[in-house]
């Protein structure tokens, strides 16, 4: 269950019970700069899948990407739900280490998968927790494949929250993944930690 797709993996790949911090009001964040902030990393994306640049500067190029434009730590929170405030502080802080390493391998293990990528960006419109900003994904040989993106104001500035493929949102399968492991361990957030640890030293 721990490796199941992790969020945005299937690009390269109610939120309303939230039991962390909770998000800045999506209204501070028009559809329309969604949408083209969207567009903006989209085409950072792409530039770096198509690059001929090898592998591990691909992987620096991609970490800079989400470490600028997705919010990382919120999803790991919300992910880990109401088990986020059993954790002790340095619980929660290696579990975010290893949920963005884990993010990260899970999308550069799969960029040659999708070179040759294109996209198209539809209508945005504000939906719960941001405003979503639907797209189609066509790989080569490869069957159209239909994502939304949720964007909010983080901060101060536009970040990705979630993806929403084929109608299932990814940040809340992973919850409900994670949710199922911890209650078959106690609730004990170190054995989803030593879990998380295996995963990482796998590359994904």
């Amino acid at each position: 269950m721990l490796t199941r797709r992790i969020l945005l993996r299937a690009a390269l790949a109610a939120a309303a019970a939230l039991s962390v911090a909770p998000l800045r009001a999506a209204n501070a964040l028009s559809p329309e700069q969604a949408r083209q902030f969207m567009n903006e990393t989209a085409q950072k994306l792409v530039r770096v899948i198509d690059s001929p640049d090898p592998q591990p500067t691909k992987n620096e190029q991609m970490q800079e990407i989400i470490d600028r434009d997705v919010a990382v730590e919120l999803i790991a929170r919300f992910c880990l739900g109401r088990f986020w405030r059993t954790a002790s502080p340095p619980q929660q802080q290696e579990y975010v280490r290893l949920f963005h390493h884990v993010l990260l391998n899970s999308i550069t293990g799969h960029l040659g998968d999708y070179k040759g990528l294109t996209y198209t960006l539809g209508r945005p419109a504000p939906g719960q927790g941001g405003i979503e900003v639907p797209s189609v994904v066509n790989r080569p040989g490869q069957p159209a494949a239909n994502l939304t993106w949720v964007i909010s104001d983080i901060d101060g500035g536009p970040k990705i929250i979630d993806l929403i493929a084929e109608g299932t949102s990814l940040r809340v399968t992973q919850r409900s993944d994670y949710a199922s492991f911890l209650n078959q361990h106690g609730g004990k957030v170190e054995a989803l930690i030593g879990a998380l640890k295996q995963q990482a030293s796998r590359g994904g």
